[in-house]
Parts: C-alpha cells; sequence; structure tokens
C-alpha cells in the first residue's frame, strides 16, 4: 500500500508534531467509527429514490463509548457558511460543553441519526444526553433525498467506534463529499 501524502510531507508547517496516528483519536479517550453505505446500482447524476447510494455516518465520542453521557467536554461551533444544519448547536452555545457522540451525515438524514443518538442514549442507561449532529452535503455523488440512512447505521457507526488509527476519505459521513468538484 503506498503511504498516503499529508500536509506535512509536502513541506506545509505546522507548529508541534503529531501523535502515533496522526488522528483525533490520539486524544485520550477519543473513539471514531463509521457506517458506510455504497450501493452503485446505478451510474450517472443521482436520481431519487433510485440511487446511486454513496453516504454514510460517522461518530465521535469525545468519552468513547462507556463514558460518552457522563462526563461533558467542552465545545464551540462556526458556522462557515451560513447553511449547515447541526443540532445541538444551542446547547453548545449556550452552555459551552457537548455531552454525548458527535454524529456527521448527509442534510436529509440529521434527523433521523439524532433520534438514534438519543434511543442508543436511553438504551444504554444514560438520561441526560446533549448530542450533536451535523451535516455534509453529498447530493452531487449520492441520492440524498432518497433517505438511505437509517436508525440502524447510527446504531453502527456509534458501536464501531474505536480509538487508534482513523480510515480517511470515503467512508461514514464523507463518503460522497466532494470539494469544489473533487473527489
Amino acid at each position: 500500500m503506498m503511504h498516503k501524502l499529508r500536509a506535512r510531507d509536502l513541506g506545509i508547517p505546522f507548529e508541534g508534531r503529531p501523535g502515533k496516528f496522526n488522528a483525533i483519536t490520539d486524544v485520550l479517550g477519543v473513539e471514531v467509527g463509521f457506517s458506510t453505505l455504497l450501493e452503485e446500482s446505478r451510474t450517472g447524476k443521482p436520481e431519487v429514490g433510485q440511487g446511486p447510494i454513496r453516504t454514510g455516518v460517522t461518530a465521535i465520542l469525545p468519552r468513547g463509548k462507556n463514558r460518552s453521557f457522563i462526563d461533558f467536554v467542552f465545545a464551540g461551533w462556526f458556522s462557515l457558511n451560513g447553511y449547515g444544519e447541526m443540532t445541538g448547536a444551542h446547547s453548545i452555545e449556550e452552555t459551552g460543553f457537548m455531552q454525548g457522540p458527535f454524529l456527521i451525515t448527509n442534510t436529509c438524514s440529521v434527523g433521523i441519526v439524532r433520534d438514534a443518538v438519543d434511543q442508543w442514549a436511553v438504551k444504554h442507561g444514560f438520561s441526560m444526553h446533549l448530542s450533536a449532529v451535523a451535516e455534509t452535503s453529498d447530493i452531487h455523488l449520492n441520492d440524498m433525498e432518497g433517505f438511505h440512512v437509517k436508525k440502524e447505521h447510527a446504531f453502527a457507526a456509534i458501536e464501531s467506534a474505536t480509538s487508534g488509527s482513523v480510515a480517511e476519505g470515503n467512508v461514514g459521513g464523507g463518503t460522497g463529499m466532494i470539494c469544489y468538484g473533487f473527489k
């Protein structure tokens, strides 16, 4: 497998040194999990209800699965374009804290993923939870309006969360993302 070039490999100077994994999981206790949906049933422009399906859910658990809803973490948020949807933003702004996982999914799936996080919390004995779910727009590569993400996908992302190396690219909530036309 070829080594993936990172910013430092290209000579871009950053202060400090990366941790062992050069990932958010270098922070003690942080776990990340994914659920990726890929179904190439058709090619070309996405068609509602027909595919292709290129989406998913990413779960970031600041304190891990066993402590996610017990300990608050400091939090803040910023709207880059004024359009992004994020549940939990008002609570974060008001308190400066977050409790529970942070999940990322496509725009049309924010609600069902938020509901799933709450159900997961209750099922695991956490009565107070202030989770956050943010949106990504994968509409150019994914049949986003086909509502393919289900609660089970959010559960799977949370349950698969681990520390260590973090997959990058076409996984979880980033599966159908593009940046200025580049995949």
